[in-house]
């Protein structure tokens, strides 16, 4: 009977974390199922290396949309594989940091003026993605009708606003979810969905797999982008603990935490699912359920798993109409970079300090305005370069007392 209690659970979990998990590999172009595998995988490997203490789900990360989208125009799916899986190594360098000088050293090299703005920039450089598949639009070709498209994003954009401000608890966990469900039966009554793929797709089926290919361009490229969903993952362990009362930081420590999250973006990358990270809709779900038994984590992991290999399912998230996920990616994108806002905002970083201004205003400008750079074949831009520019600036400038009117 505790199992069964457990199993429910584990799908409830599943289903809170379900729209934000697909949602990825639909705007990113990587396969649905894999991205169930990945997360499925990813969370029972950070289970093993945490001993199964921590009551946390690992699902696609929104932080690695914007650069798999540039990857694989750049370089191809294989290569990008191999950037993902690179981009775990991060992790375990930021383990390692903790393990060896603790958590302010992390703090040090990245403060909330470095993190803010690249929080933002991961949201705003994929705002004219989300304009243009609200538009119809896929690359150049108008693949649905501007007018209809138009309704169908303003409608998908107006229930997910609506149920995340006046929704209940339990609906406020699932918004993504419920604003997909009723921009797709628009699309039905609209006639735009295509259910054939559905109708021919088999109830079982292997997903296919791609096979990495060495390139460490995507690789450099992919490391930094790694920093915010990393110093996430960190906030989402704190809060996770002071939902439970304990302290997840000391057992099993945050180095551990942080190599079963690393482990799990490897695995993810390998086999061509997006990266994975905390989710804060979980935490969500434990606050409500008042139920943080690990296990029942586990058992969202095993259906996960078991979801990638179902074949119609699968042919059903390909159906979803473009404009229907363009309306919630005008909102998503948006709340993402709200989120690096908030960051600036809680730290109460004063932006009149010269420094602190330099930071944020110059990685805003080369992060939206899609600055790269090249140094002989290896190539920077987006989130990464962003990274790097916000680091080497805090690092080189002095943190002085003198405010913008001192340079006037």
């Amino acid at each position: 009977m505790q199992q069964l209690k457990s199993a429910i659970a584990g799908a409830q979990i599943l289903f809170v974390a379900f729209g934000a998990m697909v949602l990825v590999p639909l705007l990113t172009g990587l396969n649905p199922a894999l991205a169930l595998l990945g997360a499925g995988c990813g969370t029972l490997l950070f289970q093993l290396l945490t001993r199964r203490k921590v009551p946390i789900f690992l699902g696609s990360s929104f932080a690695f949309i914007a650069p798999i989208i540039y990857a694989i125009q750049e370089w191809g799916l294989p290569s990008t594989m191999f950037g993902l899986f690179a981009a775990g190594f991060m992790y375990f360098v930021f383990a390692a940091i903790i393990k060896w000088r603790g958590l302010e050293a992390v703090h040090k090299l990245l403060p909330p003026v470095v993190i803010g703005p690249v929080i933002m920039v991961i949201g705003l450089s994929v705002a004219g993605a989300a304009s243009q598949m609200a538009m119809g639009f896929s690359g150049d070709k108008q693949v649905i009708e501007y007018g209809s498209s138009l309704i169908l994003a303003g409608f998908s954009f107006a229930v997910t606003v609506i149920v995340s401000v006046f929704g209940s608890k339990m609906m406020k966990l699932i918004p993504i979810l419920i604003g997909v469900a009723s921009g797709y039966l628009l699309a039905l009554a609209m006639g735009l969905v295509d259910l054939s793929g559905i109708i021919n797709a088999p109830w079982f089926a292997v997903p296919h797999f791609e096979t990495p290919q060495v390139n460490w361009q995507a690789a450099l490229f992919m490391l930094p982008v790694a920093i915010a969903p990393a110093i996430e993952h960190i906030g989402g362990v704190m809060a996770i603990g002071n939902v439970t009362g304990k302290d997840y930081a000391k057992d099993p420590g945050l180095d551990k935490t942080l190599a079963g999250d690393g482990l799990g973006v490897c695995v993810a990358g390998l086999i061509g699912g997006p990266p994975v990270t905390t989710y804060g809709e979980v935490t969500g779900a434990l606050m409500i359920t008042k139920n943080s038994n690990p296990v029942i984590m586990t058992w969202a992991a095993v259906f996960a798993i078991c979801m990638a290999f179902f074949g119609k399912f699968n042919a059903f998230l390909a159906s979803i109409p473009l404009p229907v996920m363009g309306g919630i990616m005008i909102l998503l994108f948006g709340t993402i970079a709200s989120l690096g806002l908030k960051t600036l905002i809680d730290a109460k970083v004063d932006l009149m300090k010269p420094r602190n201004l330099v930071i944020v205003s110059s990685v805003l400008t080369t992060g939206v305005g899609g600055m790269i750079i090249k140094v002989g074949t290896l190539s920077f831009a987006g989130v990464g370069l962003c990274a790097v520019l916000a680091i080497a600036l805090n690092m080189l400038l002095p943190d002085s007392e003198d405010s913008v009117e001192s340079i006037h």
